[in-house]
C-alpha cells in the first residue's frame, strides 16, 4: 500500500458498513516530546528523496525554521553533522525492518503511567505539533494495528474467542471514528473536549465536560487509553493473536448500516452504562445498559435512584466480571494492571482537607474546605453523571463522568459508580473530617466490560455470543 506524502490523519464521523472495501493506513500518534530518540533495525528510506539512513540509533529535534533535525545518538554530538529533514518526513523500511522508540510513555495521568521502548513494524513520520515539540507517528495498516492493540489491550495468550472478540470491537472502534472519504478536506471538530459552562436555575454553577478522541488533528489515533492501547509488536506475536486476526480479518460490528462504535473498558461492576452519560447526549440503541449476566438471569434494573444505587453498590451481587479468579484476570489484565487489587467493588478514603486539595488542583477551582459531595444524576448503572460538590466558599456541579473521576483523584477513580460516606465532624460545623468513596467497576462501563468478556470466554461463550450480550441488537459484517 503506498504511503502519502504526508503523514494521514483521516476522520471523525462514522463509517457506513458499504464505504469501506479493503484495508485502511493509519496514522498512529505514539510519541510527543521535544527530543525523541529512536533506533531503525536496517536502513530506512526518506520518502521523496534518495537519502536513507542507516541502521543505528538516532535523535530527532524540532528544527526553528519548521524543519527536523536527526542526528545518529553513537557519534559525538560536537562533530556529527545533523541530517536536516522537513516537517512530516516519512522513514521507510527498506526491507521487513523495524523501529524502536524510546521513553513512550503509556497510561497518562492513570495510575499505571509509566515508560517503555517500545518496538513497531511500518513506516515512522517526524512532523511537529506546532507547540516545539516533535510527534513521532506510525504509519501501519489497519490489519498489523490490530495485532498489537488486541495483545495490548488483553493478554495476547488469550483464548482465541475472547482475542476474537476484541479483533472486531477494536476495528470497529477505530473504524466507526473514521471520515467515510478519508480526505483531509474537511475540519475536524475544535477541541479535545466538549464543556458546558453554565449557572442552573437555582442559580448553581454547572461544569459538564465529556471527552472525546477529535483532540487528535496530525493523527488518526494516539497509542494509549485516551483512543486503544497500542504498545508496539514485542508481545503480540502468538499462535492465538494471529488465528484471531485471521478469523476476524475485515468484520466490524454493525447496527443496520453503521458501523458500531463499539467502546470498551476494564470492568462493569456488573451493569453497563448508556453512551449518552458518558459522551454526547446521543443515543446509540446499541449502547445501552446490560446486566452482566447470563440471559435468563438477568432483567430489566435501574440504580439511576440513590436508594437503589446503594443497594447495588454496597450489595456486591454476582455478574460475569465478578471474580478473583488470578487466571482468568491474567488474561485480560496486562502485569501492569494486575497491580490493582481491587476492581469490581473499591474503596477510596481521603480526609477532607486531602480531597478539596486534589479537587483544587485537578480542577484549578477553588472550594475551599469540601463539605459534601451529593450526586445529583445517576445512570442506569449507578455510575454518577452530575455531582454536586459543596465548599465552604462555594458549589459546583460537575459532569460527566470522566470529569468527576479526575477531578476526585490525583489520577482517576476507577469509576464514578460510587456512594459517599462521611466519618468524624469539626466540632466548629459539624463538617465531615473524612470521605469514604464505595465504588464499582473500573472504567466507563460503555459497552464491552473486558473481565466479563474474559469469564464468559472461560465459561463456553463464543465471541459471536460474548458480543452479542454487550452490544444488543447488532450483526458482524464483513467489510473487506
Amino acid at each position: 500500500m503506498p504511503y502519502p506524502d504526508d503523514c494521514p490523519n483521516a476522520s471523525h464521523n462514522a463509517m457506513k458498513t458499504s464505504s469501506i472495501h479493503h484495508e485502511p493506513l493509519l496514522s498512529v500518534g505514539v510519541l510527543t516530546s521535544p527530543r525523541i530518540a529512536f533506533s531503525l533495525s536496517e536502513a530506512f528510506l526518506i520518502q521523496g528523496s534518495s537519502q536513507r539512513l542507516p541502521a543505528g540509533r538516532y535523535t530527532a529535534s524540532p528544527a526553528a525554521d519548521g524543519q527536523v533535525l536527526v542526528s545518529p545518538a553513537d557519534k559525538d554530538p560536537q562533530t556529527a553533522q545533523p541530517l536536516t529533514l522537513p516537517d512530516a518526513a516519512v522513514l521507510e523500511p527498506s526491507g521487513q525492518g523495524c523501529f524502536w522508540l524510546e521513553q513512550v510513555r503509556i497510561g497518562l495521568q492513570f495510575h499505571w503511567e509509566r515508560l517503555q521502548r517500545q518496538q513497531f513494524e511500518g513506516s515512522l513520520c517526524l512532523r511537529h505539533d506546532g507547540q516545539g515539540q516533535l510527534i513521532a507517528v506510525n504509519l501501519i495498516g489497519l490489519e498489523a494495528y490490530l495485532y498489537s492493540v488486541i495483545a495490548s489491550e488483553m493478554n495476547a495468550a488469550s483464548p482465541e474467542e475472547l482475542l476474537k472478540a476484541h479483533a472486531i470491537i477494536s476495528r470497529s472502534w477505530l473504524l466507526a471514528q473514521l471520515r467515510e472519504n478519508g480526505s483531509q478536506t474537511e475540519a475536524p471538530k475544535a477541541g479535545a473536549a466538549y464543556p458546558m459552562e453554565m449557572v442552573n436555575a437555582q442559580g448553581e454553577k454547572e461544569h459538564i465536560r465529556w471527552y472525546e478522541r477529535d483532540a487528535h488533528r496530525l493523527f488518526d489515533v494516539c497509542a494509549d487509553d485516551h483512543c486503544q492501547r497500542y504498545q508496539g509488536m514485542a508481545h503480540s506475536d502468538t499462535p492465538q493473536v494471529r488465528a484471531a486476526l485471521q478469523a476476524t480479518r475485515g468484520q466490524v460490528l454493525s447496527y443496520g448500516d453503521d458501523i458500531c462504535d463499539a467502546r470498551f473498558y476494564k470492568c462493569c461492576g456488573g451493569m453497563t452504562v448508556s453512551f449518552e452519560n458518558c459522551w454526547a447526549p446521543e443515543p446509540h440503541p446499541y449502547l445501552r445498559p446490560v446486566r452482566d449476566l447470563p440471559q435468563g438471569a438477568a432483567r430489566e434494573e435501574d440504580y439511576s435512584d440513590e436508594e437503589a444505587a446503594r443497594d447495588f453498590i454496597l450489595g456486591n451481587p454476582p455478574a460475569f466480571c465478578h471474580t478473583t479468579d488470578k487466571r482468568i484476570l491474567s488474561l485480560v489484565l496486562n502485569d501492569y494492571d494486575q497491580e490493582t487489587q481491587h476492581f469490581y467493588r473499591w474503596t477510596q478514603r481521603y480526609e477532607a482537607q486531602q480531597l478539596s486539595e486534589i479537587f483544587r488542583q485537578r480542577s484549578g477551582i477553588d472550594l475551599g474546605r469540601i463539605l459534601a459531595l451529593q450526586p445529583i444524576e445517576r445512570g442506569c448503572s449507578g455510575r454518577i453523571v452530575r455531582l454536586r460538590v459543596v465548599g465552604e466558599k462555594q458549589r459546583i456541579i460537575i459532569g460527566k463522568e470522566l470529569e468527576i473521576r479526575k477531578f476526585l483523584s490525583n489520577t482517576h477513580l476507577y469509576s464514578s459508580a460510587f456512594v459517599v460516606d462521611t466519618e468524624g465532624r469539626r466540632p466548629s460545623d459539624r463538617a465531615p473530617e473524612v470521605f469514604i468513596l464505595h465504588g464499582a467497576g473500573w472504567g466507563h462501563g460503555v459497552g464491552l466490560c473486558q473481565i466479563g468478556a474474559a469469564v464468559m470466554s472461560s465459561q463456553g461463550y463464543n465471541h459471536r455470543q460474548i458480543l452479542s450480550h454487550y452490544y444488543p441488537d447488532t450483526v458482524i459484517t464483513q467489510l473487506y
